[in-house]
């Protein structure tokens, strides 16, 4: 492990040198004074005035959960199969962002573009959760079920009994991500409280964006005392009906999408021209357009992307290996654990592309902003969960006393592999995240995908996405591999 970590090491310092970590901003300090100011002088009256967007931001995350745990649900089933395990690596590979692009030309920018964009990568993150926790589920309760029983008799007498409990932890941490993804999607324009907080960064009325990020924290902190399972089939009901008033989708934008505006334009070329919308399949035509785009723009985004990513995964790790120690009861006191709970709870409440907006706000388009946003935001997340496992596990007798040499000598090496199968497990997730903040400015993919939806070239768009998709299954197929190398798991273990 340590070997492994150094040779990550090594490779993010590399990337180092290569990337744009320039701050271009004249006055950033000037900037962080007006922004710590309006922290301190929220301005909550904006909270009737964008009721209808948190609204919104609650009704495209239920909705889209809703619809991405009955489709992961069915998927899970079949996830033994390697074509339905593909097919759910290719949904969750997109990010949620990347997907409204894709949905925004069929159904427009109304909700339910939204709640497609949210069910359907988390469909797919779903069915690989929940086949996991399925084929690691105590089975023998199947022994008690009568000869003969059918499938659905089985599963729900026997199975979902024992499983429904890690089923319910997880689609309640998903719900929170839901809530974070449906408030970013306002960054493209759709009705959630993003738009809003985009709208009040780019005019500095940062007394606005303080009382819009302070209500969405009391959002997610409120869950567990409203979030009740007896409760959600009516939430969801009442969340579906409020979206209906607003649907409005038309079956032939549907399938000209799909048959003709992303298609490759030297097939589409002379039917745009001669207005007959006709399809001419010249292969040689259309690898040379891929190929022009790729050398030009795909390549250049894929490297960016790769550099951000690397760094972003060693910023992440000295994060985590850096606060989880103040919520350890092994290694802190207790002022200082509730001081970095609660700050960690704040950093992982906040979406990394929000968080990024602020840099970026701070110190302009380059990639410190971005690698910064990623790493304290995941950071956050594997500290919290570093620092309870570390909770857990009970100190030897000849454990140091000093608690430099705890941490060194005694917890570090416990809870090590745990956090290295944390990081690369998130090593997928901040590669999408890499893509998606380049929509901000960085060079990475998501500036190349953002820049061919502003020019209305879908089929360009869609290319790139296609490549980001790829990159991210590449990744994640590198984590699994490595994981297994390191036999590391995310599993707790005490034992010492």
């Amino acid at each position: 492990m340590k070997k492994t970590s150094l040779i990550f090491v090594g490779i993010a310092v590399f990337c180092l040198v290569f990337a744009d970590i320039a701050i271009t901003t004249i006055d950033p300090w000037h900037e962080l004074g007006r922004m710590l100011l309006g922290a301190v002088t929220p301005d909550f009256r904006v909270a009737y005035d964008y009721r209808e967007a948190f609204l919104n931001t609650l009704v495209f995350a239920l909705c889209g959960i809703a619809l991405g745990v009955v489709l992961g649900s069915l998927l899970a089933f079949f996830f033994h199969r390697a074509g339905v395990r593909f097919f759910c690596a290719f949904l969750r590979s997109i990010h949620e962002i990347f997907w409204a692009f894709i949905f925004l030309p069929i159904v427009g920018l109304n909700p339910v573009c939204g709640v497609l964009a949210i069910g359907i990568p988390y469909a797919g993150v779903f069915a690989k959760v929940y086949a996991e926790i399925l084929q690691e589920s105590d089975h023998r309760p199947l022994q008690g079920v009568p000869d003969g029983s059918s499938l659905l008799s089985r599963f729900f007498f026997s199975i979902l009994p024992v499983i429904y409990a890690d089923i319910k932890n997880y689609t309640t941490y998903r719900f929170e991500c839901a809530l974070r993804s449906s408030a970013i999607l306002g960054f493209i324009g759709l009705p959630t409280i993003g738009f809003h907080l985009e709208t009040a960064f780019r005019e500095s009325q940062y007394s606005e964006v303080s009382a819009l990020l302070y209500l969405f924290y009391l959002l997610i902190a409120s869950l567990r005392y409203w979030l009740k399972p007896r409760l959600v089939p009516l939430y969801v009901m009442v969340a579906f009906a409020f979206l209906s008033r607003d649907i409005s989708i038309r079956w032939e934008n549907v399938v000209r999408f799909f048959t003709y505006e992303i298609l490759p334009w030297p097939m589409r070329r002379t039917g745009y021209y001669d207005g007959t919308r006709t399809v001419i399949w010249a292969w040689e035509p259309v690898w040379n357009w891929a190929w022009g785009i790729l050398s030009t723009e795909g390549l250049k985004g894929v490297w960016n992307t790769f550099l951000l990513t690397q760094i972003a995964l060693v910023t992440t790790g000295i994060v985590t290996l850096t606060t989880f120690p103040g919520i350890c009861r092994h290694l802190s006191v207790k002022w200082l654990e509730r001081v970095v709970y609660y700050t960690l709870i704040v950093m992982r409440t906040t979406p990394e592309y929000i968080l990024a907006y602020v840099f970026v706000h701070l110190w302009g388009p380059s990639m410190l902003p971005a690698f910064l946003a990623i790493g304290l935001h995941n950071g956050a997340i594997l500290g919290y969960l570093t620092g309870n496992h570390a909770n857990l596990i009970a100190l030897r007798f000849d454990a140091p006393p000093g608690k430099l040499n705890r941490y060194f000598f005694e917890v570090l090496p416990r809870v090590y592999g745990q956090f290295l199968a944390f990081l690369f497990y998130r090593w997928e997730i901040m590669m999408r995240e890499s893509a998606i903040l380049g929509i901000l400015g960085v060079y990475t993919l998501g500036f190349y995908i953002d820049s061919a939806i502003s020019d209305d070239k879908l089929d360009k768009a869609f290319l790139l996405i296609l490549v980001t998709a790829i990159l991210n299954m590449t990744i994640d197929t590198t984590s699994q591999i490595v994981r297994k190398k390191l036999k590391v798991s995310s599993k707790i273990s005490l034992s010492v």
